[in-house]
This record gives structure tokens, sequence and C-alpha cells, in this order.
């Protein structure tokens, strides 16, 4: 996974979102206020650029306090496909499991994908 710092890619990334809105604001609030210098110590990542076909907000690591507070965890997601969604959990470190966290987002496919990985990993999801 890319994370985009560069104000230009950070422009482009928002144009792009606000298309597709609704589903992409989860990740489109993050990428403004990234955008705009970033109080809030999040990070926006996505798997390639420009052609992205997932992007992932989040808190930059070294901002986590307690490893079990999925409320400070959360990540937000936007996906153009589900296998890239899938790739995600299955197989990056952008998505950890050494700390409870919590995923939002508004498309279809979600929640299957995220129970899917679970199981296979024998993980409980609330």
């Amino acid at each position: 996974m890319l994370i985009l710092r560069c104000p230009v890619q950070l422009q482009l990334l928002e144009e792009t979102l606000q298309k597709s809105l609704p589903t992409t604001l989860p990740v489109l609030g993050t990428v403004m206020t990234v955008a705009r210098g970033n109080p809030a110590s999040h990070e926006v990542l996505v798997d390639s650029w420009p052609h992205f076909g997932i992007v992932l907000t989040r808190l930059r690591p070294e901002e986590h306090r307690d490893p079990r507070d999925y409320y400070t965890n959360q990540l937000a997601v936007f996906y153009r496909d589900k296998g890239a969604l899938q790739a995600l959990l299955e197989g990056t470190e952008a998505v950890t499991r050494e700390r409870a966290f919590q995923i939002l987002g508004m498309q279809d496919g979600l929640d299957e994908a995220v129970q899917d990985v679970a199981s296979a990993r024998g993980l409980k999801v609330e």
C-alpha cells in the first residue's frame, strides 16, 4: 500500500472520490482533512496510484495508544472491486491483527469479506 502525502495527489483523489458520493463518504472526509493540514494525524493509503482499486484511511500507527481500543483504531475503506478488498484484508500490513479495529464503509460486500477472512483465520468479528 502507498501512503499519499503529496497535496496534488490528495487533491486528485478528492476529486475522484467526489464523483462517487455517497459510497465514498467514509474516506472522503479523511482525505479532505489530510489535504488541509491533517490535524487529526490520519493517513491515506491506496493500493496503486493513480489507478487505485482501494482507498484506506486510518490513524497513523505511531498515534495508536491502546491496541484494544477499536474506537480510535478505525479504518475507512472505499474499493472499486472486491478482489482489492480481499487482498487488503488477507495480506497487507495496512490492516494489522495485533490490535482491535473497526472498518467503516458503505459498499455492499464489505461485511461478507470481513466475515470470510475472519472465519478463515478463526477470529471473532462483531
